[in-house]
């Protein structure tokens, strides 16, 4: 790492901020040295850095040495010095405690910097004081930011900006939220021409570590049309992993079970350690691990609590400063406390289940130890005996930095359409110039000229197919600027402006009426009318869609469809898939790793088992078993790539084979592999594998062997809100879901009669092979198994790999308590045979 220049250490900026650090008993570290030294000589960068070491400092205090340098005799004094720096973080969670940190310098150093936040918690008194005198740091999220662009004459409320900070890039780095930021980097860049003595606004990134920083600086950075820097810290973060194990393993293993009963061995975790943090998958069970561990030890009452996102806000809050304070003994949690607050006082973490991927994990870790030199503890407990493969796994990863990837959006034409309508509000555009800035960003970097020009008629003129309906043209061309001036459309706007869809319940009914209950809209959207599925305990035949509910009829088929939720379904990662394929290779040959020995060890009963009755796969091979029951003809395989991909893989091999003879199946899928099951011999055998797990003809297939149109209609109601098509309703009276839906299907009937060379249109086909079916990925896999041996196997009965896939298929249709006695007496009759 280079140590920083003379001219730079002798700059007043630097020798006050190193002066006010030393009075602290601190000093900075080698690579908050490099940012401050770059932030003054006006360059751009990525910051990367462990939880904890301070990557806030290194851009905040760089902005401030930027400022004394500029006015070394009156930095104390000068005020209104207009926005100085734009601080950018997904969540508003991280606002206060990045205000409090930024607001307690500013008071040592005896400036005259204000910090403000504003988000969609601030108050209507404070947005104004700030539209007429913006603070010199202001904290914002990308809606909030969008907004400001909305507003008549917002560039000069940018007009002094010298730095933009984005925290947390590489949670926005793949989302609409990140195409948002890559929007407004753009438009602020380009406000005020650089001046030679103070050079363009430069941009900074602060990240946690991914498998493609490089690619996250190139996203960030790509409007400036310049290389920039990565900033790394020199030193490892220091990550103590432990598993907790079962006293003895089950030779047929089910998902959720060992879990709970190990909540015991959490205990003495807990009352070790001043603060833990234990993390769930989803918020229904974290529900259920708060309630075990009150049962367990009920003296935890008053010092345990429980944190997710659909706790009210006031009460994450409360917890939130408790934790900080060190109130709290233990916050039983989801995904709501992944993100960067600062929790000095939690000295260990608990990973109930699988976390999916490295970079989640690491992540999680991060929470504990959160200051320099200090170790992140955190403890891995198996909801079933094969997650000890995920531990071994992950302690891989770690030792060698084999960390997941964010892959960057491209071409969100509802992203863009919402932008531009955003501009036309306030200041207006002008087509050439927006043009060449849009095209400056990653995402929208191979827009076509073709169309960008339709994007302007729609815009204009309702596009092809609306071009007869006033409500759809928006903007007006006055001279070289497009303009909205009718002030109804431009409320509208202003109302739903940073809209950004996520997923939507629906209910599900009899043909009488009466309700069952709510199931996730993705699900539905990929039935057939007529295919069967299992729903609070019975099996329904899925009749149509109307109006938002699921319209079904009892089913006497025996062949169903298992519906998973999204909360359950995150995705296991490509890169710990691979690595998981790797244990498994080693523990098959037996290759001795001191740091997994502890796993391996405990489940080589299992894999003994299972290598008797089947195979144990090596990493360049893939196991196929063929299991008669007396349920039907089952053919389980085993990928390793995650029950996203399995999902969509399963639907495509029921597909092909259904094309040999035909056959109906019912499937089912955990991250390890997949079912399908009927009621004749499945005709799959050493003739005809190679071509079932084929790449040829993959986006055909796809389409075929899922409702892919209904998905995409229903991809395409999102998509519609987001670009401004469909009114969402003023607030406190929003439409509800089965009217917006009801808008978009006549939309997108419209577009696919009258224009179907749409953008949206396109887009949404686009979002669902490449979001809902993973088709990438599947692909890749499919590569994968070409290149590979493919086992097939028939067992006599069911092996420890198959168990819990068979298990997964009978949850819907069995209570409870009936499923854990049936799993009991499936297990001793296993057992004896």
């Amino acid at each position: 790492m280079k140590h920083p220049k003379n001219n730079f250490i002798n700059t007043p900026g630097y020798q006050i901020i190193n002066n006010w650090l030393a009075a602290n008993n601190r000093e900075p570290f080698a690579y908050q040295l490099q940012t401050w030294e770059q932030i003054s000589a006006g360059k751009s960068g990525l910051v990367n850095a462990p939880t904890g070491y301070g990557k806030t400092f290194s851009v905040f205090l760089g902005a401030l040495i930027h400022f004394i340098n500029a006015n070394p005799n009156h930095y104390k004094t000068k005020q209104n010095n207009g926005l100085q720096l734009l601080w950018i973080t997904p969540l508003r969670a991280l606002a206060k405690d990045i205000c409090r940190a930024m607001q307690q310098v500013i008071q040592e150093l005896e400036m005259q910097w204000q910090i403000g936040i504003r988000n969609g918690d601030t108050e209507i008194n404070i947005r104004k004081k700030q539209n007429a005198k913006m603070p010199e740091v202001l904290i914002i999220t990308p809606e909030s930011l969008h907004l400001l662009l909305a507003q008549k004459d917002y560039p000069s409320q940018f007009s002094q900006l010298k730095i933009i900070a984005v925290d947390e890039w590489h949670e926005l780095l793949g989302s609409k939220r990140g195409v948002q930021v890559e929007l407004a980097i753009s438009r602020l860049i380009n406000i005020k021409p650089p001046k030679p003595d103070t050079g363009r606004t430069s941009i900074w990134g602060l990240s946690a570590t991914i498998g493609n920083l490089e690619k996250a600086k190139e996203v960030l950075l790509s409007p400036l049309k310049k290389v920039g820097i990565i900033i790394k810290a020199d030193f490892q973060k220091k990550i103590e992993i432990q598993s907790i194990l079962p006293d003895e393993i089950e030779t047929y293993p089910w998902a959720g079970h060992l879990g709970l009963k190990l909540s015991k061995k959490i205990i003495p975790i807990i009352l070790k350690n001043d603060s833990t943090l234990i993390f769930i998958n989803t918020r229904g069970m974290s529900e259920a691990w708060y309630q075990q561990l009150l049962t367990i030890e009920p003296e935890l009452a008053g010092t345990m609590a429980l944190h997710h996102g659909s706790i009210e806000k006031y009460l994450r809050t409360w917890i939130e400063e408790s934790i900080q304070q060190g109130r709290l003994k233990a916050v039983v949690c989801t995904s709501s406390l992944d993100l960067g607050v600062d929790f000095r006082p939690v000295q260990a973490v608990v990973q109930v289940g699988s976390p999916k991927g490295v970079a989640r994990f690491l992540q999680r870790a991060g929470r504990s130890g959160h200051q320099p030199g200090q170790t992140s503890k955190i403890y891995f407990l198996p909801t079933h005996s094969l997650e000890l493969l995920e531990a071994a796994a992950l302690k891989k990863a770690i030792d060698s930095s084999f960390i997941e990837s964010r892959q960057p959006l491209t071409l969100c034409f509802d992203v863009l359409l919402q932008y531009l309508t955003t501009l036309a509000i306030s200041e207006g555009f002008n087509a050439t110039q927006i043009f060449k800035e849009i095209k400056s960003t990653y995402c929208y970097k191979y827009l076509l000229k073709s169309e960008w020009t339709q994007l302007l008629h729609f815009l204009t003129k309702g596009g092809v197919a609306l071009k007869n309906y006033d409500d759809y043209k928006k903007v007006v061309k006055v001279k070289t600027v497009y303009k909205i001036n009718n002030r109804t459309t431009a409320m509208r706007h202003r109302l739903h402006i940073g809209t950004i869809v996520s997923d939507a319940l629906i209910k599900v009914k009899f043909i009488n009426g009466e309700f069952i209950g709510l199931i996730e809209e993705w699900f539905i959207s990929r039935l057939n009318p007529g295919e069967a599925f299992t729903f609070a305990g019975r099996n329904l035949e899925f009749i149509k869609l109307k109006d938002l509910v699921a319209l079904v009829k009892v089913s006497n088929s025996t062949k169903t469809i298992i519906p998973s939720w999204m909360g359950g379904r995150l995705p296991l990662s490509a890169n710990l898939g691979h690595l998981l394929r790797q244990t498994l290779h080693d523990a098959a040959i037996k290759t001795p790793n001191i740091h997994t020995e502890k796993e391996i060890s405990i489940l080589q009963p299992l894999l003994n088992l299972q290598k008797e009755l089947s195979s144990v796969p090596l990493h360049n091979q893939l196991l196929v078993e063929h299991i008669e029951t007396k349920d039907g003809y089952h053919v389980f395989v085993y990928p390793f790539e995650g029950r996203l991909v399995h999902e969509a893989m399963a639907a495509l091999l029921a597909y092909r084979i259904s094309r040999i003879k035909p056959i109906t199946f019912s499937y089912a899928m955990n991250d390890y592999g997949f079912e399908l099951l009927s009621d004749q011999p499945i005709p799959l055998d050493k003739k005809n594998v190679y071509q079932l797990f084929s790449e040829d003809n993959l986006f055909a297939d796809i389409q075929q062997s899922v409702n892919a149109s209904e998905m995409a209609r229903r991809k395409f109601r999102d998509i519609a809100v987001i670009g401004g098509l469909i009114f969402q309703g003023m607030p406190g009276t929003q439409i509800k879901q089965k009217h917006l839906q009801s808008s978009a299907s006549l939309l997108y009937n419209v577009f696919k009669t009258y224009e179907p060379e749409n953008l949206l249109l396109k887009q949404a086909i686009s979002e669902v092979m490449a979001q809902q079916m993973d088709e990438p990925r599947l692909r890749n896999m499919l590569q994968r198994i070409q290149q590979s041996k493919i086992i097939i196997k028939k067992p006599e009965k069911l092996t420890p790999f198959s168990f819990p896939i068979k298990i997964d298929s009978m949850r819907e249709n069995i209570s409870s308590e009936k499923l854990e006695d049936r799993i009991k007496k499936m297990q001793e009759q296993l057992n004896k045979k």
